[in-house]
């Protein structure tokens, strides 16, 4: 059943166009993913749809139609608590409840008509039971625990909830309400991996039909069994989740291109007969010349040029010198927040070139974590170790490298005065800060907009060692592609703390993972990882007894992202190898000139030992991973 449709829908702002003949159609099994650069006009269209904005073409709603959509403003009402604000999306059973109560103490006095009551006794209780009213507010308990609430949180009053807890109870309220079709803007923002997850299966589950935007990839893939794209002002509808979308989208595009390169050769061909017949310049050739004219008038009058992506970050992390193989050492490292213990007896390391991601619930301590290292948050002496020539670059979800109170152009030549104009403005265009935008003031800036400029500063810094508390938030599909190439690409050593699954199983050598209060170390990226401590949840972007076969283009895209694994590795492998062959030269001439020193001769005789069997080693580790290599 259709419950919504647009026909050449449009919408300007003055001159500039958002979006120009929209048509799609929203049947009631519709669960549509809506991707776009930021600032395309997602969030516009969705205000469309509710009749907020002016438009041009028609919008037709069923009568059937119910919109759910999340409240933009926090409640006015301060005194309620997080539960009692949930649950009243349900005031329809607030009246049933409230009337049944007064026909059942009528009953017991004998007043009124008792037939009568009697019959809307039974009407009511028919309708609460059918609408679920037996069981909303456990509904409602379960959703906001699953959304990430604690018992203690769901009983806290309004006023004292933070912005990012509201939004979540406005999400749970959207999601309970008697809608049958749902506007969802960003609604993983705010939600860890656990509750991102209950948002899944609640959405692949209900019965309602949903658009959502996202920029979480793995979310959509989860979820959605189409998707739409606002690019160049037109939408595009795929059926099928993201990465189906990914693998059309591509088609179309090489298609495009081919039938452009096609039309091309055939028009330059035809311009040769033409310089042909008119050198022979008789009347006969000079007609035929004129036909063909017109052949190739009538192709380029079809001629579509495939569009060129300048929406896309180009960048490239690089490390100034190489550290030594000891990055990160942390030892015995805990936090109490007044008298809570946050966490205790954190121990790991990171070695030079791992891809380390730190996991865990909101709230456990991971940014504590991550300022401790950063030197924010005060440590005990010895808790915290960086290796030889380690240097650190900090990204934080605060945007502290940004100070504000200047445009985008000064506060990067401030930072970077030595590069000239000409450097400055090439490097923010690379990152999108193009024409005027150079000029605006860091303290209008986007979520998005303050993430690409702290990620230029970072790239211009030149460290090897990367700290990145939530790198893609804020970021669109295009930039997070941009930044996972960047950061594969990188031969330094990247510590991430994230809650994007699909970066993390992307690139992902090491998992930190705060589980009881501590964390765990695990080599595998996240499916693995879901997999070994989580079977009963284990995640899966088909039916659960049902593995998917990759398409083409996701295969291709995994033997390239596999290759440059492979590649990194061999030479970092190779670096240490080269390493290690210097330092067993260097026993061999220590041995050579310590004469007749007994103890320093078997001490550095048993140095050398374990220096040669080490090169053994990484000799065979590199033969393996270049056989790997070749297979691939």
């Amino acid at each position: 059943m259709s419950l919504l449709m647009l026909k050449e829908v449009s919408k300007s702002f003055g001159e500039r166009v958002l979006f120009e003949n929209v048509s799609f159609n929203i049947e009631n099994t519709t669960k549509m993913g809506f991707i776009g650069s930021n600032g395309v006009g997602k969030t516009t269209l969705f205000r469309t749809i509710l009749g907020e904005e002016d438009h041009t073409g028609d919008i037709i709603k069923s009568s059937d139609l119910r919109i759910g959509v999340m409240e933009q403003t926090p409640p006015s009402s301060d005194s309620l608590t997080a539960y009692d604000y949930t649950l009243e999306v349900f005031s329809r059973f607030f009246e049933i409840e409230k009337e049944m109560e007064i026909i059942r103490l009528a009953l017991e006095k004998g007043e009124g008509d008792t037939a009568r009551l009697i019959n809307r006794q039974e009407a009511l209780n028919t309708e609460y039971i059918r609408g679920e009213g037996l069981t909303y507010r456990a509904r409602t308990r379960s959703m906001l625990l699953g959304l990430g609430f604690s018992e203690t949180e769901i009983n806290l009053p309004m006023a004292s909830l933070s912005g990012g807890q509201k939004t979540r109870l406005s999400l749970a309220r959207t999601l309970l309400s008697e809608a049958n079709f749902l506007l969802l803007d960003e609604p993983t923002n705010h939600l860890d991996i656990d509750s991102v997850r209950y948002l899944e299966d609640f959405l692949r589950n209900t019965n309602k039909a949903f658009i959502v935007i996202s920029h979480d990839r793995y979310f959509l893939d989860r979820v959605t069994n189409t998707t739409i794209e606002l690019e160049q002002r037109k939408i595009s509808c795929y059926t099928g989740s993201y990465s189906t979308f990914l693998e059309k989208k591509q088609q179309v595009k090489l298609a495009m291109q081919r039938k452009y390169d096609n039309t091309m050769a055939e028009i330059k061909r035809i311009e040769g007969i033409i310089e042909q017949q008119k050198r022979w310049n008789r009347e006969r050739n000079i007609r035929t010349a004129e036909h063909k004219q017109k052949s190739i008038d009538r192709l380029e009058e079809t001629l579509e040029k495939p569009e060129e992506d300048t929406s896309k970050i180009h960048f490239r992390f690089s490390a100034s010198r190489k550290s030594g193989n000891d990055v990160l050492k942390v030892t015995n490292l805990g936090k109490e927040y007044e008298g809570k213990k946050l966490f205790s007896d954190v121990n790991f390391e990171i070695k030079r070139g791992e891809r380390v991601f730190l996991l865990g619930p909101n709230g456990c301590g991971k940014s504590t974590l991550y300022k401790m290292i950063k030197g924010v948050i005060p440590t005990p002496d010895n808790s915290v170790f960086f290796g030889t020539n380690v240097d650190c670059a900090y990204y934080d979800q605060d945007r502290s490298d940004i100070t504000g109170g200047k445009d985008v152009e000064s506060e990067l030549w401030d930072a970077y005065p030595r590069m000239d104009r000409t450097q400055i403005r090439n490097a923010l265009a690379a990152f999108l800060f193009r024409g005027d935008d150079v000029f605006k003031m860091t303290d209008t800036l986007s979520g998005g907009e303050k993430a690409r400029l702290s990620l230029l500063q970072i790239m211009l810094t030149g460290a090897n060692f990367l700290l990145l508390d939530e790198p893609t938030n804020h970021l669109d599909i295009r930039s997070k592609e941009a930044l996972e190439t960047a950061l594969e690409d990188f031969e330094g050593t990247i510590f991430i703390i994230s809650h994007d699954r699909y970066l993390i199983n992307k690139m992902a050598d090491k998992i930190l993972a705060f589980e009881n209060g501590s964390v765990n170390s695990y080599n595998m990226n996240y499916d693995d990882y879901i997999n070994k401590i989580a079977p009963a949840v284990k995640e899966t972007a088909e039916a659960p007894k049902t593995k998917k076969e990759p398409n083409d283009y996701q295969k291709q895209k995994k033997l390239q992202s596999d290759r440059r694994k492979l590649e990194g590795k061999i030479k970092r492998l190779e670096e240490s190898i080269e390493t290690t062959e210097t330092e067993i030269a260097n026993l061999h001439d220590e041995i050579n000139s310590a004469g007749s020193d007994f103890e320093k001769i078997t001490a550095l005789s048993k140095m050398l030992e374990e220096k040669e069997s080490e090169h053994e080693t990484m000799l065979e580790e590199w033969e393996s991973l270049n056989m790997e290599l070749e297979d691939l």
